[in-house]
């Protein structure tokens, strides 16, 4: 395989950014990701990849459960807040404010929008575990343009 084309090539697939959340037992966590997408209408279905060596996959894999807070263009550093895990404190996650799911899952409040998910299957192949998620509640408070890695100036695939 040419594996400049790979990269390339893989890397023209647009990316928003959004925060996972997620609780289990007295653990919880919230990481920015963004490879997701959509991938049904009806059951509302979403696909997350998640890296494998972190505190969310094992989360995830666990509560079987998780929310993502959708993130809008300008919220930049709110996206790199949250690359490394960041353990929760009197109501925030670092500088950053979020409240509670009908799930249990953390969400962010300056989200413009967020949805609750549940696990509907786990997929462990490579570095990333595919994972897919029923839509069972969604939230919106700011109609916005996505923030986007070309945004951010950064790749994150290839």
């Amino acid at each position: 395989m040419d594996e400049n084309a790979k990269k390339k090539g893989l890397r023209m697939i647009p990316y928003g950014l959004q925060v996972l959340g997620v609780k289990h037992g007295d653990k919880q966590t919230v990481a920015t990701i963004n490879w997701t997408t959509q991938a049904s209408f009806a059951p509302p279905l979403v696909v997350v990849g998640i890296k494998t060596d972190s505190t969310a996959h094992e989360l995830v894999k666990s509560a079987k459960k998780f929310t993502l807070s959708m993130l809008g263009t300008g919220q930049k550093d709110l996206a790199f807040a949250f690359f490394k895990h960041v353990d929760p404190i009197d109501g925030k996650f670092g500088n950053y404010a979020y409240s509670v799911g009908k799930n249990g899952c953390p969400i962010i409040s300056d989200a413009p929008a967020a949805v609750e998910c549940d696990v509907v299957h786990f997929y462990e192949n490579g570095d990333h575990s595919v994972v897919v998620g029923v839509v069972t509640e969604a939230y919106l408070t700011k109609e916005t343009d996505p923030l986007t890695l070309k945004e951010c100036g950064v790749n994150y695939g290839g």
